[in-house]
């Protein structure tokens, strides 16, 4: 029997990655890729032309397709569904000063939580649509429609009907209830200075068109959304993603207000929700670490190895970037606990030690929020592919940790959602794709407690 294939299309910040997929297995049989162009502010045109390159020999095969996209991101449009400039990323933080004006206005930051499931920040797209009725009035009085990058996509592909957005990602506009599951337009019109059209949201197995070809077009999501479904995490499940953030998020069944703003109380992309903790510095720690030694990525990790656990005392706060988990923006990098007799293998540790417990702090803030405990931790992400990394995050976070094997999580996440949708089942299919190496609980709680003390001696230290 010829085996139905499915296809997801991960529409990153860097790049659009398309993976065909057999629809009953979860097996990759193909797979292509194309670069979006650098910035903080990008025509979406680009995202059209690279998406339509890296899906020309794989969208005829497929009989159901699904798109995840790069979160947060303002897609204006004006009546004719032009968009009225370039769009805003999750990355463009000129909105910060708009972010904060927005909680004021909900009445605080627990008030903000309790309303929308996040404090603004200026990733969010609510804090975008201030800056534009802010610093460009025309375009902003011109918008008649906003959508995110993945609706963007999904409309156009569907040949530029009613545009659809699902539940998960929708949950991170600022203009969403993630306890009662609906758009907030009010807001979304308070913050633009007047009424705007937001796409319909659509259930996260629901068909909501389909291609030229006939393909089914499911409703996609964000993708943090998309890699849980990838990764297929359960209840007790913490997934740790170190790229160039750190980003820690887990399935639960109750929605989820931080006031704190560590949080972001999201919507997962299987009608259940996803809390996410996410920290500016993540794999470039490692990066910067193995330049001051002088040496390559693996030498550097076969260092870390070579030191005792703790690093005789030396002990890294790795907030090169700043910091939001904790919120500490304008903090720097500090090393502490340098000995004339300290080694190079210690302070290589020492990077290592520090990135893991700084996405410790990010796991507790879940846990804080959640009242679930973590039970196993799943390891992704660029830094997650040193092995010392790989082994010392069970001494740090104490529990067992697993790292999959490397795929493109997000892709995989919309092409199982597209095999959801074709399938018409109440559940998503079950693929048996989650191979991954154990690294066995053995924590050591002094390499945290060391840690945590630098951390809190310095609050307030630029």
């Amino acid at each position: 029997m010829t085996p139905t294939y499915v296809l997801g299309i991960d529409s990153s910040t860097q790049s659009c990655k398309a993976l065909l997929v057999n629809a009953a297995t979860g097996e990759v049989v193909a797979e292509a890729r194309q670069r979006h162009p650098q910035g903080t502010q990008v025509d979406p045109q680009h995202w059209i032309t690279a998406m339509e390159a890296a899906t020309k020999e794989l969208l005829p095969r497929a009989a159901a397709v699904s798109i995840a996209g790069q979160q947060h991101g303002m897609v204006a449009l004006d009546e004719h569904g032009v968009p009225v400039r370039e769009a805003m990323l999750w990355n463009d933080t000129s909105s910060a000063p708009q972010a904060a004006e927005l909680t004021e206005e909900l009445g605080g930051a627990q008030a903000s939580a309790q309303k929308i499931g996040s404090v603004p920040v200026a990733s969010l797209t609510v804090s975008k649509l201030r800056w534009l009725r802010d610093h460009e009035p025309h375009n902003a009085q011109r918008t008649t429609e906003v959508l995110l990058p993945h609706d963007y996509l999904t409309w156009h592909l569907g040949g530029r009907g009613q545009a659809v957005s699902d539940h998960g990602d929708a949950s991170g506009t600022g203009y969403y209830d993630p306890a009662a599951r609906r758009f907030l337009p009010e807001l979304a019109a308070s913050a633009l200075g007047h009424p705007v059209k937001l796409p319909r949201l659509a259930e996260a197995n629901e068909v909501v068109g389909r291609t030229a070809s006939g393909a089914v077009i499911a409703a996609g999501t964000g993708d943090n959304m998309a890699a849980a479904l990838g990764l297929d995490l359960q209840p007790g499940d913490v997934c740790i993603s170190i790229g160039t953030s750190g980003v820690a998020s887990a399935v639960v069944e109750h929605s989820v207000h931080d006031g704190t703003g560590m949080v972001n109380g999201f919507v997962s992309a299987n009608n259940k929700y996803l809390p996410l903790a996410c920290t500016l510095n993540g794999a470039p720690v490692l990066d910067f670490g193995a330049r001051m030694l002088g040496v390559g990525q693996q030498e550097f990790s076969d260092m870390a190895l070579a030191a005792e656990p703790g690093s005789g005392g030396v002990v890294l706060l790795p907030y090169f970037g700043g910091e939001r988990t904790p919120n500490r923006p304008e903090a720097t990098g500090l090393l502490q606990g340098l000995r004339t007799t300290t080694t190079r293998e210690q302070i290589a540790r020492a990077y290592v030690e520090g990135l893991l417990c700084s996405m410790k702090d990010a796991v507790a803030a879940l846990e804080s929020n959640t009242h679930q405990a973590t039970a196993r931790i799943l390891l992704i992400g660029g830094g997650a592919g040193a092995e010392a990394v790989r082994r010392i995050a069970p001494e740090v976070f104490g529990v067992a940790v697993e790292v999959p094997r490397t795929a493109e999580y997000v892709a995989l996440g919309a092409a199982r959602q597209a095999a959801w949708a074709l399938s018409g089942e109440d559940e998503p299919p079950v693929w048996n794709i989650a191979a991954s190496t154990r690294y066995e609980a053995q924590e050591r709680p002094e390499i945290y407690a060391h840690y945590a003390s630098l951390r809190d001696a310095t609050e307030g230290w630029k």
